[in-house]
């Protein structure tokens, strides 16, 4: 049913990041937001009401994740990225059987929409399997199936697109209630796929309109061959065709003035992943530089056994923080920027502008956030930007207490209303022991 949402503060991420006081979000039955704005400003209603205590905001975006490593979570977590897969990662997944992978995912979205992260974009085998899970809890996934030629699993960039391409034409490029699943493609990276494959995956993803998710200069050394040759990789992806269709690079830490320049111009969207690349010494990626080109800049955790935790909150910190670093400016990113980021920003760099904001026309994808805690012991009648900064640097994901998704309600006092938790975790649990 129609639905209107009352909230003493509602945060809708629009352009301006406004922070509204006693405010309401309208929901139509289809799941979409008719209205948002101060209660005095709306129109009449006559249907049902619910009334929040604290924060309403719209859902995280996670703009690159690998959720159904939940599994892997420990293994190999003190080694660089390169080592990591070739020794760990790549063996332990050649013995992933499809319910594995489901179990994985099913942890991974029910972890997420605990944490208020209502759409993740995931690079992962069994797309199938994905969908199944995502659309079992209730969440909002874009899937790109991996394009690469990978002997150990059996893969090969021809095959791959093959199966893609058959299942896009057959189901269409988003299906499930409220458009839940998007699917797309996955070249790995420029790395692992040859020149002509990612020219086929360009040419067959620009055919169907689709997302491509690819890996972009995460490690300084991964792509040494494809940088002698092409310059750099954004080069070797505008030569092939990539950089003119949708697409989001993840990572993206080792790019020139040109580089960003590039992806400026084609409106490439940029995952970035702090946790991750922390974590694999992969470097701090240039988020002032790319912000000040013009990039969409999204958020993203990787995958949970490179983190390990998929806690988008943390990397909202996190993003703020290396920026500070990295160019040693306190002001660089501020708190309004950072969630800006993680919501109207990922649906942006992820080219999805019917998420990301509590605005007409987008799904009613919501969080509400409790403030009966210490990081609110100031209480709400504080100035804007003081809630904000409270909200972003002292909350976190244990304030998080409901969530909906194309409104309707999939965490309800931080549980899940779609799967029981224990089943998830033991059955997740029972993939991981066999796995190691």
């Amino acid at each position: 049913m129609s639905r209107r949402f009352h909230a003493p503060v509602v945060l809708p991420a629009d352009p301006s990041c406004s922070l509204l006081r006693d405010a309401v979000v309208d929901v139509a039955e289809d799941g979409r937001i008719t209205f948002c704005g101060p209660r005095a400003e709306a129109p009449e209603w006559s249907g049902a009401v619910t009334e929040l205590a604290g924060i309403l905001l719209p859902g995280l975006v996670n703009t690159h994740a690998h959720s159904p490593m939940t599994l892997l979570r420990g293994m190999g977590g003190d080694l660089p990225l390169l080592r990591w897969l070739r020794e760990i990662i790549w063996p332990a997944e050649a013995k992933l059987r499809p319910e594995d992978i489901r179990a994985g995912m099913l942890l991974g979205s029910l972890e997420m929409l605990r944490h208020g992260v209502t759409t993740s974009a995931e690079m992962y085998f069994e797309g199938e399997q994905l969908a199944d899970a995502v659309l079992t809890t209730g969440g909002r996934v874009l899937i790109a199936p991996p394009v690469m030629d990978l002997p150990t699993l059996g893969l090969t960039w021809r095959s791959s697109l093959d199966a893609i391409e058959k299942w896009i034409d057959t189901d269409g490029l988003r299906f499930g209630p409220g458009d839940r699943v998007e699917l797309g493609y996955g070249p790995h990276s420029a790395y692992m796929l040859s020149p002509e494959g990612l020219a086929a995956t360009a040419e067959s993803a620009a055919a169907r309109g689709a997302l491509v998710q690819i890996h972009v200069a995460e490690a300084a050394l991964e792509d040494t061959a494809q940088r002698e040759e092409f310059g750099s990789v954004p080069k070797l992806l505008e030569q092939v065709g990539l950089l003119q269709g949708r697409m989001i690079a993840a990572h993206a830490i080792h790019l020139s003035d040109e580089d960003i320049e590039l992806f400026a111009k084609y409106r490439v969207g940029v995952g970035h992943c702090p946790g991750s690349n922390a974590k694999l010494a992969s470097g701090i990626a240039r988020i002032a530089e790319l912000r000040a080109a013009g990039v969409d800049v999204g958020i993203g955790t990787d995958g949970p056994a490179s983190n390990d935790d998929i806690d988008l909150w943390e990397e909202i910190r996190l993003t703020a923080m290396f920026a500070r670093l990295a160019t040693g400016d306190s002001t660089v990113l501020t708190a309004a920027d950072v969630f800006m980021l993680a919501t109207r920003g990922g649906a942006a760099a992820l080219s999805r502008p019917d998420i990301g904001a509590l605005e007409p026309g987008r799904w009613a994808d919501m969080v509400h956030v409790d403030v009966d805690g210490p990081a609110f012991a100031a209480g709400l009648d504080v100035p804007d930007e003081h809630l904000l900064s409270n909200l972003v640097w002292a909350a976190g994901s244990r304030h998080v207490r409901d969530v909906w998704v194309a409104g309707e309600q999939v965490v309800a006092d931080g549980e899940s209303t779609r799967v029981e938790r224990a089943k998830v975790q033991a059955a997740a649990g029972e993939a991981a022991a066999r796995l190691r």
